[in-house]
């Protein structure tokens, strides 16, 4: 599948808007531009368009154009100064071209939750800050007498219980809104991501996400756009609702569940509270959700594992509960499997890659995710890189090896390169690849 993904994002590329007016500066198309930014991150190497360069001038082609499709590599500069002009929801489109082909291939029929659904975590996260640098996107917090600008973003992913892959979706910056007197924030990011995209999406979907979120103006979107949602629902900012549970709870109307569950090393005892149409705040216009309640104890020591409550639309019975709050547990995958992953491991999404004046912090961070998707595409649907992969045990050590391959050596495309892995590391002996 990376063919036709590749193939995509270079259509698209190639659809990019040219900002230029004319004159001798056109040597460089926008596509390569931008295929020359997305090759540094699939590659996870700074250094890569360098080394690519240096094999250009000794044997006259080099792995940019035979793995990117990239005709003319531009310099790093002009990579940013021409990506700079371009708006990020000009790339974000290429993540829901990549959405429709994984539903096609039916690689998401089984990444999914409760009631079937398809699951999606929405989570805001920071991936730029200076007390110097900045752009007119640029976020500002005022404090000590020094002026912090930052750079935020909603970075989407779809999660599934069970599976610890998670696919990137279009991701929604948070940046200053044209005739807004407030700066964006989080919960102003998360509706227009809702207003924009939920035509994009399937029938079946729920939206998950932190405590920030659970308030009724957010529920009611969800509702309004045919979206459920599992919201974290805690107790001190949601006070009228547990005020209803409590009493609920007096009079023995909260249903309560326990389930014994081996996890391969001892016993855990799951103990469920639940209850539906409760008040989600106070006033007579108040939404009325369902609510439920997990702890996780060891069985043995009672030694508290885990605890959470939520918030959802899902109608709560002795088996939804369980479906829901699996559901709602998978949400911690955006942080740890997402924001995480690419914060620690290689794709070090809060470097500066290039800041620009416009849009090219914007850019570069979406690219990044691109290749993120990409990747685990690749580790989902490709036998020989996950058997390349699962061979060098660690993600460092294969890029590593791909970093040096490509250095050195000139590859006709992705499909050979990891089949010269498969046969260096001798897995051809091993077994036969399909």
């Amino acid at each position: 599948m990376y063919e036709q993904v590749i193939e995509t994002i270079g259509r698209r590329f190639k659809e990019l808007p040219d900002h230029r007016k004319g004159g001798n500066n056109t040597c460089y198309e926008i596509s390569d531009a931008a295929l020359s930014a997305f090759s540094i991150f699939m590659m996870q190497s700074n250094s890569f368009l360098a080394h690519q360069r240096d094999m250009q001038r000794q044997k006259g082609r080099d792995n940019v154009q035979t793995l990117f499709d990239v005709y003319k590599t531009p310099c790093d500069n002009q990579i940013r100064n021409l990506l700079d002009p371009i708006g990020p929801k000009e790339v974000g489109v290429i993540f829901w071209d990549i959405y429709t082909l994984l539903e096609a291939e039916g690689i998401l029929q089984h990444h999914r939750g409760v009631n079937d659904n398809l699951l999606c975590g929405l989570d805001g996260t920071q991936y730029f800050s200076s007390t110097k640098i900045h752009c007119e996107n640029c976020s500002q917090r005022h404090k000590d007498e020094m002026v912090y600008y930052s750079h935020s973003v909603i970075a989407p992913v779809l999660v599934a219980p069970g599976s610890s892959s998670v696919y990137c979706l279009e991701p929604e910056f948070i940046v200053p809104q044209d005739g807004a007197e407030k700066q964006d924030c989080e919960q102003n990011a998360f509706k227009r991501w809702v207003e924009r995209n939920r035509h994009r999406l399937p029938e079946k979907v729920t939206l998950m996400a932190d405590d920030l979120h659970c308030h009724q103006p957010t529920c009611e979107l969800c509702l309004d756009h045919d979206l459920n949602f599992i919201f974290v629902c805690r107790p001190d900012s949601h006070v009228a609702l547990y005020e209803e549970v409590e009493l609920l709870e007096r009079i023995e109307g909260v249903n309560h569940l326990q389930i014994r569950h081996h996890n391969g090393r001892f016993y855990e005892q799951y103990y469920y509270r639940y209850v539906n149409q409760v008040p989600l705040r106070s006033g007579n216009d108040a939404l009325n959700v369902n609510w439920c309640e997990v702890r996780i104890v060891r069985e043995k020591s009672g030694e508290q594992l885990y605890f959470n409550q939520f918030a959802t639309n899902h109608e709560l019975d002795d088996q939804t509960v369980v479906d829901v709050v699996a559901s709602g547990r998978a949400h911690w995958k955006t942080e740890n499997e997402s924001h995480n992953v690419l914060k620690n491991q290689g794709y070090h999404l809060e470097h500066n890659f290039g800041h620009g004046d416009q849009f090219l912090s914007s850019v570069l961070l979406s690219l990044n995710l691109l290749a993120f998707l990409l990747h685990t595409i690749l580790d989902q649907t490709d036998p020989v890189y996950q058997q390349v992969r699962q061979e060098l045990g660690t993600r460092r050590t294969f890029f590593n090896d791909i970093r040096t391959l490509t250095r050195y050596m000139i590859f006709d495309s992705w499909n050979h390169l990891l089949s010269f892995m498969f046969v260096q590391l001798e897995l051809d002996q091993k077994t036969q690849p399909p």
